[in-house]
């Protein structure tokens, strides 16, 4: 008999690899492998590149390193004299960019005096090239007179001006490369942009005190995106009204300002005794948002505009609070000044600015829309805040004496913009509400007849457009509930204008409540039998509809100094309080 035999084998058993598999095998493992070692050399490549710059521009201006804009390579100053027929105030344009800011800001008599940096593009540097990579203002060399500087080629240039320049590759891409010059003014000058260091020391120049200032910008430029704000959890949201802050090139000087025991102040200077005020109700309010309403700039006190601006705005971008400007008659009132559109486009790039120019086929710089969003994941807006351009001086001196008003374009956006939001803001689950800010005020606010006042005194003339565009009643129209206001320094009251209502066909007080908020700059006028400069705060408690105003002071009796001055409720359950 024949036995058959039977092997057991492991039920796990693999079927025999194919040469096909092999080779499939191989080539994966090939392929993962030189992945790997081209990646470690990228890397390597970008390492080195990163120190020493050893791949060619054209690859390496393509690198996150590489700076995008320019670099410094020098600067000059240039002095010219309208004595001298052969001076000239501009170095070859070639090579050569002019600082736009004379150094003596138009006083010198016979002289004017100018920087100019040369610039150039990262990737256009070749191997003789060498970037700025440090600059100080000081009498001495700094390889002598600094720390940790002995080693260093420091070359002098007019005006102090100190700077240090390297030829190692890497340089030009370092944090450490200056990208931007600017000149500011003044001994209380500050530049709150990120990467900006400002010069502790003035220029050397015979300019009195108008003290301009090296700012240096180093590495890459941060542009900061705008913050949107919201209501807090609480259901509250809290507004600082800085109105005619009228902050001047240097310290300035204090126009009748108070003192101790409410005397006059015989030596002040006007900005730091401004700011400081500011600084101390910031801290002790908090706001959520700061509307700064016009005038921050005392116009012929201010041929530097930026300096001004930076000055007003550094304490709310220190704070990291979000704020936003429209325009007053001064802010751009000197031929030195800068526009309007000027102005408005350096807030912009300014961290924390809400500020915007508004559509170009609207008369005006400045009329826009905030919206200040619930609490809520559904990012619905709990308040809406148009802000408005009252522009200046009248253009029509003749037939109507004084300010300039609302504009026909500016109605019609505003009302076109109100009807478009309404669908939106209907979706929002507790009481929407509207405000507004201008800075000159409205003619109803000066009709005394019309007029119901609380909450402030009413110290001086209203000085309102003589010609009424009727922008108040698209105000009611739209259901606006409070406006502030800005321009007259010591009135500070709030005031309700008794309108016809179509509905029941009579007079009443409905609304909106137009206030002012005084002035809080000392650079400004305080006249009027003496006036303690001051701040409105706007608080909105959107659980019950409510909104709250009152004012904080700078100086006042015992019993008000640091406290909430004429707290008054303007708004309840989402309809304008006229206690009638």
């Amino acid at each position: 008999m024949t036995r058959r035999i039977v092997r057991d084998c492991p039920s796990n058993t693999q079927p025999p690899k194919t040469p096909r598999t092999n080779r499939y095998i191989q080539q994966t493992r090939t392929l993962t492998q030189t992945s790997a070692l081209l990646l470690l050399i990228l890397l390597l490549l970008f390492l080195a590149d990163s120190r020493y710059r050893v791949l060619p521009n054209s690859i390496h201006s393509h690198f996150p390193s590489h700076h995008a804009g320019t670099v410094i390579t020098d600067l000059q100053l240039q002095y010219c004299s309208t004595a001298n027929p052969f001076s000239t105030c501009r170095l070859d344009p070639e090579k050569w960019h002019r600082v736009e800011k004379d150094l003596y800001l138009g006083t010198g008599w016979l002289t004017t005096a100018w920087l100019h940096v040369q610039r150039r593009k990262e990737e256009e540097l070749v191997a003789e090239d060498r970037v700025v990579v440090d600059v100080r203002v000081s009498r001495l060399d700094p390889g002598v007179g600094e720390k940790g500087q002995d080693s260093e080629k420091w070359e002098a240039r007019a005006g102090g001006i100190w700077i240090l320049r390297s030829s190692k590759r890497h340089d030009s891409d370092s944090e450490k490369v200056v990208t931007a010059v600017d000149i500011l003014f003044g001994a209380d000058a500050v530049d709150p942009r990120p990467n900006w260091s400002l010069s502790s020391t003035a220029l050397q120049l015979d300019n009195g005190d108008l003290a301009p200032r090296l700012s240096v910008r180093h590495g890459q430029p941060h542009l900061p995106k705008p913050t949107q704000p919201h209501v807090k959890k609480d259901g509250r949201f809290k507004i600082l009204q800085l109105a005619d802050l009228h902050l001047s090139t240097g310290t300035g000087s204090c126009r009748e300002a108070i003192g101790v025991n409410n005397k006059p102040s015989t030596s002040c200077e006007a900005d730091p005794r401004t700011l400081e005020f500011i600084e101390t109700i910031l801290d002790s309010e908090k706001p959520d948002l700061v509307i700064l309403s016009g005038d921050q700039v005392e116009g012929p006190a201010a041929p530097d505009t930026q300096t001004a601006i930076f000055k007003a705005l550094a304490p709310l971008i220190e704070r990291g609070i979000p704020y936003a400007a429209i325009f007053g008659n001064h802010d751009d009132e000197s031929s030195k000044s800068l526009s309007r559109a000027q102005q408005m486009s350096l807030m912009q790039t300014l961290p924390f600015s809400l500020s915007e120019p508004g559509p170009d086929s609207v008369d005006g710089v400045g009329n826009y829309y905030i919206e200040v969003l619930a609490p809520s994941q559904a990012q619905h807006s709990a308040l809406t805040i148009y802000m408005l351009d009252s522009h200046a001086l009248t253009p029509d001196e003749k037939k109507y004496k004084g300010y300039d008003w609302i504009k026909p374009s500016q109605i019609e956006w505003f009302s076109a913009t109100a009807q478009s939001l309404k669908k939106q803001h209907a979706k929002y689950s507790h009481i929407h509400l509207d405000m507004a800010f201008l800075h000159i005020p409205l003619p109803e606010l000066g009709k005394e007849d019309y007029l119901k006042v609380q909450g402030g005194r009413w110290r001086e003339p209203v000085t309102a457009p003589q010609y009424n565009s009727r922008f108040y009643d698209a105000l009611v129209e739209e259901g606006i509930v409070a406006v502030g206001f800005g321009h007259d320094h010591v009135n500070d009251y709030c005031g309700l204008h008794r309108s016809f209502d179509p509905k029941s066909e009579s007079y009443g007080h409905r609304g909106p409540w137009m206030c002012y908020a005084g002035a809080s700059g000392f650079g400004g006028y305080a006249g009027y039998g003496g006036f303690h400069r001051r701040v409105r705060v706007w608080e909105l408690d959107t659980n019950a509809g409510r909104l709250m105003t009152w004012k904080r002071v700078e100086c006042c009796s015992e019993q008000e100094r640091g406290e909430q001055v004429d707290r008054v409720v303007l708004v309840e359950g989402g309809s304008v309080v006229s206690g009638e």
